[in-house]
């Protein structure tokens, strides 16, 4: 009987909480086709997101990649309101990583609502990425 109590307690007191934000979303090249930009049928780039949005192209092996995870899980949350995060991997979305000429990993595209898209090479510090999300995204 004390065990359902605390149960339904705790039910109670979790459905008064704010909504989780929502972590990293994997991204198919169909499915950034339909989110993103479909480059098969638009020659100019053009986002079709109502946020702006951040993609790792990641694979599953990359020492740096693996680092970067937990950075991108967090700044998820951080920026849940305001930044949509994506994860590609580029061993299983081939077309999708020739068309942004992944070669090396980790690469991260920065995707603001309006204006061009930012794609930067390599680990970059937690600090810098919210500087690049601040300014490039939100125009802090």
């Amino acid at each position: 009987m004390t065990k359902r109590i605390i149960l339904s307690a705790l039910l109670a007191m979790i459905s008064l909480l704010p909504a989780v934000a929502d972590d990293v979303t994997y991204l198919t090249t169909e499915e950034f086709k339909a989110r993103i930009f479909d480059y098969t049928t638009n020659k100019d780039w053009q986002y079709q997101g109502d946020k702006p949005c951040v993609i790792d192209f990641y694979t599953t092996w990359c020492g740096p990649c693996k680092r970067l995870a937990p950075i991108m899980e967090e700044l998820s949350q951080t920026y849940c309101d305001q930044v949509r995060f994506y994860k590609v991997d580029t061993e299983r979305e081939r077309e999708l990583a020739a068309v942004f000429r992944i070669s090396s990993i980790p690469q991260v595209l920065y995707i603001p609502v309006e204006g061009d898209p930012l794609l930067l090479k390599g680990l970059y510090p937690k600090e810098n990425i919210i500087e690049i999300i601040d300014k490039h995204l939100l125009k802090k």
